[in-house]
């Protein structure tokens, strides 16, 4: 920076291209007005009356402190600014110009002197945005209601709420080239692998990207596995699903502008698990193994129905196998084109009542699958029993808590349906050993991704298919490797 205040001005609207949203206001300071002085800042960005604030304090107090030099051995003027007359909690001197740009447009004002090579950045950010509410994607039937916002530092504190505790860390990173996104890491220190921590931060340093704009940009460039229908990172809106998940010894990633968070290492049972299901009175994994039925149901029923009907006939009761013929007395195609084009059609509906306004789009999808159903039967297109096994299988796949996992189940169904058109029960047996062969072999963030099953671990167990009493889970999930394996143990949270 240069020690005329004309020069950094100019290079600075240079910078910003005289864009009209970056306000420079010039004026003059000490007693007599013999200084300088000018502050800019982003318009919207800033805090409005932060920023009036804080040109009362300089053009009224800094006159009664002086900025002129009486001796050499006094602070200089933006020294004696920042100790006299900035009343804001955050401020600091910056003499690199490349800072100056980024904290104006995080929301800084910038405050330049005449004579000084440096400048002094207040925190002026706005802090208003979307109130905290309940998620419209994880529902709550019992627990807390809040749900992360755009905010960063609103979701950094719903989990400070969460775990007083003074060794919860948050490290700031910034990334995208252009957009210099906020994203902040989240972790306890002394639960937490510091390995898994040390990973994460090398994976983000080597983000190379224009801009990231939600926390799926940074899941696509950190994942373990990119050639996979599964999800290898967990992604909630829910803060008290976050501190679980600290607690276990995972870590957070949390990004400027969405309120979805990223949680590493994640195993697959882990997406089948609901918050609820610890708020709850233990059911002894009920609900769980229910979820887990659903997913076979949604994943093998039609597979099923095209290879017994078209192969394995023998394998169905006689009254069910006539029945059967004849429900498929005039239909034109084969199970395979049958189910086919009745789950085709139901995925089309389900995407339009998602893209279509919250008013019509329960109404679209419901009414579509009646009307739709109703008449494929009617005119002889598709028999009701394939109506009802898509029905089934359309039902089973909303049970899901986690939405990433139910789209690798839509994808593996219909590759099952097509192995069972082409081998019946064979080709669909191949396909499941080498879907598990598949999923043994992935890793989150070095946690082999089908623990605790495989590798098997019967003390784990507890919280796997079943859900056992909170006070009989002492230890923490071998497979994240924490520093503190035992829950409850007292820790020395006193300065050192």
């Amino acid at each position: 920076m240069s020690s005329r205040l004309e020069d950094n001005l100019d290079v600075l609207r240079r910078v910003f291209g005289n864009s009209s949203d970056v306000i420079f206001r010039e004026f003059t300071l000490g007693a007599s007005g013999e200084t300088k002085a000018a502050v800019a800042y982003t318009e919207c960005i800033a805090n409005s009356e932060i920023v009036q604030r804080l040109l009362e304090n300089l053009m009224i107090q800094a006159r009664e402190v002086g900025m002129s030099d009486a001796a050499a051995s006094q602070p200089s003027g933006m020294e004696r600014l920042l100790q006299f007359t900035v009343t804001v909690a955050s401020a600091r001197i910056e003499t690199e110009l490349a800072a100056l740009t980024g904290n104006m447009l995080s929301g800084h004002t910038i405050v330049l002197l005449d004579g000084e090579a440096s400048a002094l950045t207040v925190d002026t950010r706005e802090t208003e945005g979307r109130t905290v509410s309940e998620s419209n994607v994880q529902t709550v039937v019992r627990g807390p209601r809040d749900s992360f916002t755009e905010l960063i530092r609103m979701n950094t504190t719903l989990v400070r709420r969460r775990i007083k505790d003074t060794r919860l860390r948050v490290e700031n990173v910034q990334l995208g080239c252009v957009t210099r996104t906020d994203v902040a890491l989240m972790y306890i220190d002394g639960i937490v692998n510091e390995s898994v921590v040390e990973e994460v931060r090398r994976r983000l340093k080597r983000i190379e990207i224009d801009g990231i704009l939600e926390s799926g940009n940074i899941e696509e460039f950190i994942q373990d596995e990119t050639f996979t229908p599964f999800p290898t990172m967990y992604n909630t809106e829910r803060p008290d699903v976050v501190a679980a998940g600290l607690l276990e010894g995972r870590v957070a990633i949390l990004v400027d502008g969405t309120p979805v968070a990223l949680l590493v290492p994640v195993v697959f049972t882990q997406f089948f698990q609901s918050a609820e299901d610890y708020y709850n009175r233990s059911d002894f994994g009920f609900l769980r193994m229910l979820r887990f039925a659903s997913l076979l149901i949604s994943t093998f029923s039609p597979a099923l129905y095209i290879a017994i009907t078209t192969y394995h006939q023998e394998m169905l009761p006689t009254v069910l196998l006539v029945s059967l013929a004849a429900q498929r007395e005039g239909v034109p195609f084969p199970a395979f084109v049958e189910a086919f084009l009745m789950e085709a059609t139901f995925e089309i509906l389900r995407e339009a009542g998602v893209r279509m306004p919250r008013a019509v789009g329960s109404a679209i999808s419901i009414v579509g699958a009646l009307v739709l159903g109703q008449a494929a039967v009617e005119a002889g297109f598709v028999s009701a029993a394939m109506v009802i096994v898509v029905s089934i299988t359309a039902i089973t796949s909303f049970i899901f808590p986690s939405f990433s996992i139910s789209i690798p189940v839509r994808i593996l169904r219909f590759l099952m349906m097509a192995g069972a058109s082409v081998f019946g029960l064979y080709g669909i047996f191949v396909l499941m050993v080498l879907i598990a062969l598949h999923m043994c072999s992935l890793r989150s963030f070095g946690a082999p991704y089908m623990s605790p099953i495989a590798p098997y671990s019967q003390k784990e167990q507890q919280d796997t298919f079943f859900r056992f009493p909170l006070w009989m889970q002492r230890s923490r999930p071998r497979f994240l490797r924490p520093s503190d394996k035992i829950r409850g143990r007292k820790s020395d949270t006193s300065p050192k």
